[in-house]
């Protein structure tokens, strides 16, 4: 069977939807550049013949350039309608599917790239790849009339079009010498603007812990040196254009007075009209935005590039890896799961470096690797409660995570219902597992939007029920506007414990075969955490239920706990058993309880 070929999306995908509008934008403006060069040859032609002194026609000249520009800024209006129109549509849909491309992600990608990396390529990369693009075509159009009119001006002497080609043509090798040089400064001012953008974020999201830890001027520090990279590397970025462009335009003054004046010498020696020396100083600074136009398109191109080439790296599975799902649908899952020599290893890798000038496609090779499984095995009975202990490091959350499909093995198998969790589909394994996190992440919406996130169509019993099993009704009764209290950004306005009070609540409507509980009570009082540990004790038999859990404590009514180390089970069993017969876990829970 003939393999079906992958769609290649680029750029040029999201413009072929739009491809009537991009046609009637560029016709306007090619009208506009027409319009602009007969301008220039018909005041040409008007001075030669008031020069004759053919004043009544010259007249009707002028009324024709006049009727030129009517049209020309007709064009302009035009054009720019469709741009402003038409571009923020090709941005939303740019920004639109990249987000969705970034939910794709599997969770080590996010983890091995910081935040500045997704939010210039979703947001601000689309958003210079289309303005750019532009640009390139509207200084297109002003090349071609650049042109059109130095041909004109090259027609009136020979001497004057011999300087006029040397003179342009060095500008121009000078110009894309320094589009090449700007090219390899550009990516580097770049990437330390997503550092920027990655610590801003990071300052805004950790305020109060910046503020409690009296990190300020720490954090200052570090501010004020990533700031001064970035300062330092657009600054070679833009001094390098400051260096061409000061060349380009002394070279290109010294043009302008040196054919003036080769003008007025032709003619004071007769070989040069009055009528072509004023064409000659009224076009002069044609000459030089030719030039510019031209450097100008290069560097745009380089812009476009390297924007396209951001943005749809998150397309590039090399880089940026996507989750995979199998095709496996399953009804009624009832939460059996098993590890059958399951190994796993934190990897980290870094783009591989060329010494050579030659283009290479991205390649990344492997700097680091730690193990954290070396063939796990166990089994978790349906509807039973279990948790994983352990001290830091000893792998707990890495088998949620593992469970959850947020990583994945690299040899062995994690079965669900005796199904590989790799050949579910993705709706199966979203609907089958609930995962409260240490840290929640709440939406700055109203509680009960937070809540139905979980489920559209939750009636207000059951979002009641939801709240009151995570032990939030008191609080919320407190609240004049209740459900709808808006949280503000990341739950800012709530507490800890309100926020993994809310996320549990969330879990618990969508009432899965499995609840993963992550850390989740650590941020809790004992009066909540005692509330909490009510909640789970009253989902057992209902749900299979995974407890990573920092104190012991809370774990005691669980019908098994599997004791971690380094990676390995070494111990498992019920609460008495583990305390009775295992001197390590018996030490773990004395020292929490001093």
């Amino acid at each position: 069977m003939k393999k079906k070929k992958e769609k290649k999306i680029g750029l040029g995908y999201y413009l072929a939807h739009h491809k009537l509008a991009i046609f009637f934008y560029m016709l306007v403006m090619t009208i506009a550049s027409v319009s602009t060069i007969l301008c220039v040859i018909l005041f040409a032609n008007a001075i030669e013949l008031i020069t004759q002194e053919f004043f009544q026609k010259a007249i009707y000249v002028f009324l024709i350039i006049l009727g030129l520009y009517l049209l020309r800024r007709f064009c302009y209006y035009m054009a720019n309608r469709i741009y402003y129109k038409y571009s923020s549509k090709i941005m939303h849909e740019l920004n639109y599917d990249l987000a969705k491309q970034a939910f794709k992600l599997n969770s080590k990608t996010y983890n091995d790239h910081d935040t500045g990396t997704f939010m210039q390529r979703i947001i601000s990369d689309p958003e210079r790849a289309v303005t750019n693009l532009a640009d390139i075509f509207d200084q297109m159009t002003e090349v071609l009339t650049g042109l059109i009119i130095i041909i004109y001006l090259i027609t009136l002497n020979y001497w004057i079009a011999l300087i006029l080609i040397v003179v342009l043509g060095l500008c121009i090798v000078l110009e894309f010498f320094r589009i090449k040089v700007r090219r390899k400064n550009h990516k580097v001012a770049r990437k330390a603007n997503d550092e920027v953008t990655s610590l801003t974020t990071e300052i805004i999201r950790s305020e109060r812990d910046i503020k409690s830890l009296n990190l300020e001027n720490k954090l200052s520090e570090i501010s004020n040196q990533t700031f001064e990279k970035y300062r330092n590397a657009q600054y070679k970025f833009n001094q390098v254009d400051v260096n061409f462009w000061s060349t380009r335009h002394l070279i290109m003054e010294l043009l302008t007075i040196g054919v003036l004046i080769l003008g007025i010498v032709l003619l004071d020696k007769g070989l040069f009209t009055l009528a072509g020396f004023m064409i000659l100083y009224s076009n002069s600074s044609s000459l030089s935005s030719f030039v510019w136009n031209i450097g100008s398109i290069s560097a745009r191109i380089t812009d476009v590039k390297v924007s396209t080439g951001r943005m749809f790296s998150l397309f590039d599975e090399k880089e940026f890896v996507t989750e995979k799902f199998g095709t496996v649908s399953k009804e009624n899952v009832v939460g059996k799961i098993e590890f059958n020599d399951v190994s796993y290893s934190f990897k980290e890798y870094e783009e591989k470096k060329f010494d050579d000038k030659k283009y290479h496609p991205k390649e990344f090779i492997l700097v680091s690797e730690n193990k954290i499984f070396d063939k796990l095995s166990f089994k978790i009975k349906p509807n039973t409660t279990v948790a994983f202990v352990g001290k830091s490091g000893s792998g707990k959350s890495t088998i949620l995570n593992l469970m959850s499909k947020m990583f994945e093995c690299d040899s062995g198998q994690v079965l669900i219902d005796g199904v590989d969790i790799k050949d579910f589909d993705k709706p199966t394994l979203r609907k089958t597992i609930s995962l409260v996190n240490q840290f929640p992440y709440i939406f700055d919406m109203t509680i009960k939007e937070n809540l139905i996130l979980a489920k559209e169509d939750a009636t207000d019993e059951e979002i009641n029920d939801a709240i009151k099993k995570a032990s939030l009704d008191e609080f919320i009764s407190t609240l004049p506007k209740g459900l709808e209290t808006k949280v503000g950004e990341s739950g800012i306005k709530l507490s800890g414990g309100q926020k993994q009070r809310l996320a549990i609540a969330r879990a618990l409507l969508r009432n899965s075969s499995i609840i993963i509980f992550d850390e989740s009570t650590s941020s809790l009082d004992n009066f909540a955490q005692a509330d909490i540990k009510k909640s789970i004790d009253s989902l057992k038999g209902k749900s299979t239920i995974i407890i990573v859990a920092h104190r012991l404590s809370t774990i005691k009514n669980v019908d098994k706990i599997f004791f971690l180390e380094d990676g390995k089970i070494i111990d498992s069993g019920s609460f008495d058993k583990l305390f009775t017969k295992n001197k390590k876990f018996k030490e773990m829970f004395l020292t929490e309880n001093i």
